[in-house]
């Protein structure tokens, strides 16, 4: 789901209680000009050609209409004022998010993915994962935001508002989800071919659930055992896979493309571009150009039977 409209934690609430403000006092005055128009239609005189022309305003003072431009500005000025003092209000609000025992996550935009370290006092504990995040209902989540390329913006309309990745630059957005589901996440900044490839989701999660989600990423990938599997992961080590991707408890350690330790595990491949099958992910394997043109992702030329036992050593990475 994407949409600001149904709101699932305070922030976003906020947000929305400040959009509708704007709407309605932009309807107010949408319509208010709109009756002024259709009654200076309907008051104006009528003539034609025959008519002499009436220059007598020129020469004399017009009450009227200077009493309503008067009331128009002023109107136009409180109305103003009053969006003024709800945003400000709005943003106090959105400031006072209690952070106690909150999530810390770093996330950092790439052109054209997201990834995403989960910060802990014990090092131990932290992990990796690339566009798809997990967060524990009714707690809070501090987002420290940066970017590797040029500027994003992360955006997920039903949790919080946007926040700009800038380089050279450290944001934090904070937010909260008070129900459970999975919510669509996007760049809202145009960021190059791919921008409108570029989603992420952020899935909340009982605690429970939670904490169960975060301790399997915190294991290593699992050794395989299937003999095609096997021959997968020597393909993998053996390609320049190794350069770029990481999978935990093996020699890949690479940080510049999304981490795979648990790539199976993930709904979709391409931040959001494909949906995670064995015929996708081939495909992706082979030709990634082909679905997300300008990605830094090369082709690779495996044979058949290479793509075939490289996608079952992925595919068993839960």
């Amino acid at each position: 789901m994407q949409d600001m409209l149904h709101t699932a934690g305070p922030q976003a609430e906020h947000i929305l209680r400040l959009w509708h403000v704007t709407v309605w006092t932009c309807t107010a005055v949408f319509a208010a000009v709109l009756v002024a128009f259709v009654w200076a239609l309907f008051r104006a005189p009528r003539a034609d050609e025959r008519t002499p022309p009436d220059v007598s305003g020129l020469s004399r003072v017009e009450h009227g209409p200077r009493r309503a431009v008067a009331v128009g500005v002023l109107l136009s000025v409180l109305g103003l004022l009053a969006l003024l003092v709800a945003s400000v209000v709005t943003d106090r609000a959105l400031g006072r998010l209690v952070l106690r025992d909150a999530v810390h996550i770093e996330v950092t935009a790439h052109q054209w993915w997201w990834s995403a370290r989960y910060d802990d006092t014990d090092p131990s504990r932290m992990f990796n994962i690339a566009n798809e995040l997990d967060i524990p209902v009714g707690r809070p989540v501090i987002m420290t935001l940066r970017s590797d390329d040029v500027i994003h913006s992360l955006w997920v309309p039903n949790l919080a508002g946007k926040k700009d990745l800038i380089p050279g630059r450290t944001a934090t957005l904070t937010l909260r989800a008070d129900q459970p589901g999975e919510y669509r996440g996007q760049c809202a900044e145009f960021c190059g071919a791919q921008h409108a490839w570029m989603a992420f989701t952020v899935t909340a999660d009982t605690p429970a659930q939670y904490e169960a989600w975060a301790e399997r990423q915190r294991q290593p990938a699992a050794t395989p055992t299937d003999a095609t599997a096997q021959r997968g992961q020597q393909v993998f080590m053996g390609a320049t896979c190794v350069m770029c991707h990481a999978i935990g408890g093996t020699e890949a350690s690479a940080q510049k493309a999304p981490d795979l330790t648990h790539l199976a595990s993930r709904k979709t491949l391409a931040a959001g571009t494909l949906p995670n099958d064995p015929q996708n992910l081939a495909a992706w394997i082979s030709n990634p150009a082909a679905h997300k043109p300008g990605v830094n992702m090369p082709s690779h030329a495996f044979s058949k039977d290479d793509l075939q036992a490289l996608v079952a050593y992925l595919r068993s990475l839960q």
